[in-house]
């Protein structure tokens, strides 16, 4: 496709609960939306997953905004026939901001494969027309509203349960949540980095719950760290933040710093570093699982299709609509027992309803044309 315009949209959706982190608290989910149109009438939605501040990522919404529009879609502009394998080569000469570039990428796929009537799961290589899915719990102000928290969730039906951990919440939750609910309910825990490799002989400690996984508990650089944390505990340590690419991953296996995979679409430049990120992996024989990142229903539904994929043999964050908003900008996403069907309508499979989108907009869009 020719790109012939592009629009950048913002929009804020409240959650139904706060979501608390060792990184912070969200309220409400700002998201960057990037529609692109073709020559030929082509149309593609994707969303830009970058936070309101460079906490879990160097990135930011206002700065992956601008770089899209003053970067990104003029180097778009000036390909003549765009193939989705082809925006990554075209913003190679762009250093970093893989979430803006992945919100591009995906929105050139989506006009792409709607022309072609072909769905994101199929154009991927996926296998499964539902996945498992599981749910994260945020750091909660008390033990019993952690408990309340999981227990609903238990309930809904999902597949696993993911606690936030940090110094001074971790092993009294994590001890409880597991006594409560017994051996065989799914447990993981997620640092978001939040330790050091000083604090190795306390993490050692979560061996005693039969976790499924301990996730990226030191900073993203520390392959040497997590290595050496991985040959102490029995329970596996899987990476998040330190996979930023598919030679990231490489890197990261063969120093054996995880054991697990968590592929963060956003965070590792779109859904084909993805794929290459799954396929090695999977050669490698370690298992990998798609992370969320509060996604609208735009970008939860193409983590649907990538979930699909073969290697994707842990649950996901991929809840259902109505674990974080009481209405998104696309038709619901609905838990069925454990699991969520995969789109298979044209594209990523949704397109966003336009009274929700004059609902939660928060600014005139962007409308951006190679005329400038």
């Amino acid at each position: 496709m020719r790109i012939a315009e592009a629009e950048l949209r913002t929009v804020a959706l409240p959650l139904i609960t706060p979501f608390r982190t060792s990184l912070g608290t969200q309220t409400v989910r700002r998201a960057l939306l990037v529609r692109v149109r073709g020559a030929e009438g082509e149309e593609g939605w994707s969303e830009c997953v970058a936070d309101d501040e460079p906490t879990y990522s160097p990135e930011y919404l206002e700065g992956a905004a601008d770089l899209i529009r003053r970067f990104l879609l003029p180097a778009l502009f000036a390909v003549p026939s765009l193939d989705p394998a082809g925006v990554a080569p075209a913003l190679a000469h762009l250093r970093g901001h893989p979430m803006a570039k992945a919100a591009v990428e995906t929105a050139v796929l989506d006009a792409v494969l709607r022309a072609r009537g072909l769905s994101l799961a199929a154009h991927l290589g996926g296998v499964r027309s539902s996945v498992r899915v599981g749910v994260s719990v945020g750091i909660a102000d008390t033990l019993d509203d952690l408990l309340d928290t999981v227990d609903r969730h238990v309930g809904a039906g999902y597949a696993r349960i993911k606690l936030k951990i940090e110094p001074g919440w971790d092993l009294e939750p994590v001890r409880l949540v597991r006594e409560t609910f017994g051996p065989g309910l799914m447990l993981t825990a997620d640092a978001n980095t939040a330790y050091t490799p000083a604090d190795a002989r306390h993490l050692a400690r979560l061996d005693a719950y039969g976790l499924t996984m301990l996730e990226q508990p030191f900073a993203p650089d520390d392959l040497d760290g997590h290595a050496r944390l991985a040959a102490r505990m029995d329970t596996p340590i899987c990476l998040d933040e330190s996979i930023t690419s598919a030679r990231a991953a490489t890197a990261a296996i063969r120093a054996r710093a995880c054991s697990i995979i968590n592929i963060k679409p956003g965070r590792v430049g779109g859904y084909l570093e993805s794929r290459r990120i799954h396929d090695l992996a999977l050669a490698a024989d370690v298992p990998v699982w798609c992370g969320g990142m509060l996604e609208t229903g735009l970008g939860r539904t193409a983590n649907l299709a990538l979930a699909s994929l073969p290697g994707f043999t842990l649950p996901g964050d991929i809840s259902a609509t109505a674990r974080y908003y009481e209405r998104d900008i696309t038709a619901p996403i609905e838990l069925t027992g454990d699991s969520i069907v995969v789109p298979d309508g044209p594209g990523v499979g949704v397109t966003p309803d336009p009274d929700a989108l004059a609902a939660f907009t928060t600014d005139p869009p962007v409308r951006v044309t190679p005329a400038g």
